[in-house]
């Protein structure tokens, strides 16, 4: 959602939208979960691979791009002759129409998907892949206070429902940014590794071309064996068909990953079949892809056999990292509000669901000026309160520190953990997202570390709602208790705010942390021996469940304030997915 901004106050507009920083794990990911990792985030576009193609040709060694603009390696020598395959790139978007007033629309490209893949895109942030780079963006959801009013809030979100603000309120602004029509748009978001597992869209098919590159550094024992990265593999594979038509006759096909194997495929190498190797994943086809590493390790071991390669002969550490991309975003020029947006992109990215507020608090006490911390008190309720001025008709300005979002309500034995909503979250934006479980509050100067894990998505859903909400982090209910997991833990989403265009800003938990912001620079600009009235500068906590943190505060200290100035978000949105008169 965009606010909308008035002429009289030029200050920077604010997204205000359930986006999903990575919180330190409580265990590290192993070398293949790394390597798994690095390949899920391998930025391959469909028709725009060539980037990844030409970093993978520096980084490997012995393979080559071919006529087609696939990379190819070539081991071993005479018969059997086979050639195992991988697709580098995985379902996406592309970019329609550009809008008069500076939305995008969005075409799915490639099919296959699961049937909440595009709904998993509504309210996440997403990439623009730019000639100049990466351009941050941001889908459009349903305000949730107007949801009542909306049509259609029962059906599953298609590709057509999708409108992404790129911070841009015009056709000209959008161009300015460097997007143009067809450029591919994926979602924003690390790979996930959590509990043995790494989670990610297109994870099966990305663990195909790791395994390939981790095998062809083995012994051919027999034969001739052609391994493939190819090109456009949601199409058809015409990539590897272009490849297949330059090689010759051979007398093994197979494709490792995802995608039926193609008739087509199979009559242009000559061979009767093709052979597909799909690794075991859960969640297939989501935004939530979940590869395991031992399922990981059998899959090397079956392309190997499918390959002629003696396992034996790889090395102790067999897999291969993907390069680093040199696609990044597109870089921004410090301005106006760099500090601003620095200060609320820290603040964002903390968690803070209601009744577990303590991470943001803190950060709000060392953000404060030298007068104002050593002022500073928590009370009973967990409110941060700074006063200043003499004692007489007091006067309140209060944000709040919480957040929507979820708490543990029970762990089943496998682990799978059912949640309970805190505040007014909209489930569809959440399910099957990477999540982050929060532990209790740690003695030691670190903090509390996180447990990665992931919103488990429906397989197979109806309605756009979730009636239940689950999450799962790869670990059993004994585990998680004994990384000190209890009924109430709260969970929150994947958090990394960002800026679009030249004065927007979008970021997980902008209701209140916009507020919070606004009430820390207010306090900055304050000479406390200038007030002329007690002044009560208050953060508050569990305002999402019911002002539970501001009644507190008012029943100790109701009777002697004059007025209360409640800094906070108003509802309101431009996207097209609203009705004009709200």
């Amino acid at each position: 959602m965009r606010a909308v901004r008035s002429p009289s106050r030029p200050l920077a507009a604010l997204t205000l939208a359930l986006i999903p920083i990575v919180a330190p794990a409580a265990q590290a990911p192993t070398a293949a979960q790394r390597a798994l990792a690095s390949w899920q985030q391998l930025a391959a576009p469909t028709g725009h691979e060539e980037r990844a193609v030409a970093a993978l040709a520096g980084a490997l060694d012995g393979w080559t791009r071919d006529a087609a603009g696939n990379l190819l390696l070539r081991r071993g020598a005479g018969a059997p002759r086979r050639v195992i395959a991988c697709a580098l790139d995985r379902p996406g978007f592309t970019v329609s129409q550009v809008t008069a007033d500076g939305y995008l629309r969005l075409h799915r490209v490639g099919g296959g998907a699961h049937a909440l893949f595009d709904q998993a895109h509504e309210a996440q942030q997403v990439n623009v892949h730019t000639a100049r780079g990466l351009v941050p963006g941001v889908v459009a959801v349903a305000n949730g206070h107007f949801a009542p009013q909306h049509r259609g809030d029962t059906a599953i979100v298609t590709a057509d429902d999708l409108w992404v603000d790129v911070g841009a309120s015009s056709r000209v602004e959008v161009e300015a940014l460097g997007i143009r029509l067809l450029d591919p748009v994926e979602r924003r978001a690390p790979a996930w590794a959590f509990g043995g597992h790494v989670a990610g869209s297109g994870m099966a098919a990305r663990a195909g071309c790791a395994a390939l590159a981790a095998v062809a550094r083995g012994t051919v024992t027999r034969g001739e064996t052609i391994f493939v990265m190819t090109r456009q593999g949601v199409f058809g594979w015409p990539g590897l068909g272009a490849s297949l038509a330059r090689l010759g006759r051979v007398d093994e096909v197979a494709i490792v990953g995802t995608g039926r194997p193609n008739a087509v495929i199979a009559r242009m190498a000559g061979v009767e079949s093709v052979r597909a190797i799909a690794p075991v994943v859960r969640h297939a086809g989501t935004l939530v892809e979940t590869i395991a590493e031992r399922d990981a390790d059998a899959l090397l071991g079956q392309v190997a056999q499918a390959a002629g390669v003696d396992r034996a002969s790889l090395p102790g550490a067999p897999w291969v990292e993907a390069p680093a991309m040199p696609y990044r975003d597109v870089p921004r020029a410090a301005d106006a509000h760099a500090a601003n947006a620095s200060l609320l992109k820290r603040l964002a990215d903390l968690p803070g669901v209601s009744g577990d507020e303590w991470r943001v608090r803190d950060a709000v006490r060392e953000a404060l000026p030298a007068w104002a911390r050593a002022r500073a008190e928590v009370d009973a309720a967990g409110n941060l309160i700074v006063a200043a001025g003499p004692e007489r008709d007091t006067v309140v300005f209060m944000a709040h520190l919480d957040e929507v979002g979820w708490d543990v309500a029970s762990i089943a034995p496998d682990g799978v953990v059912t949640l309970r909503m805190r505040g007014g979250a909209v489930a569809s934006a959440w399910e099957g997202q990477p999540a982050l479980l929060h532990l209790p509050r740690a003695s030691d100067a670190a903090g509390a570390p996180s447990l990665p894990g992931i919103f488990v998505p429906r397989a197979e859903p109806r309605t756009k709602r979730p009636e239940r909400m689950t999450a799962w982090f790869g670990l059993d209910s004994a585990a998680l208790v004994a990384h000190g997991v209890r009924g109430g833990a709260t969970v929150t989403a994947h958090k990394d705010a960002v800026r679009l265009g030249a004065t927007r800003f979008t970021g997980r938990a902008m209701d209140d942390r916009a507020g919070t912001l606004a009430l820390l620079r207010a306090v900055a600009a304050v000479d406390p021996a200038a007030l002329t009235r007690r002044t009560l500068f208050v953060w508050s906590t569990e305002e999402e469940v019911g002002l539970n943190g501001a009644a507190a505060l008012a029943a100790r200290i109701g009777p002697q304030v004059r007025r209360i100035h409640s800094i906070d978000t108003f509802v309101s949105s431009d996207s097209p997915l609203e009705s004009p008169h709200f």
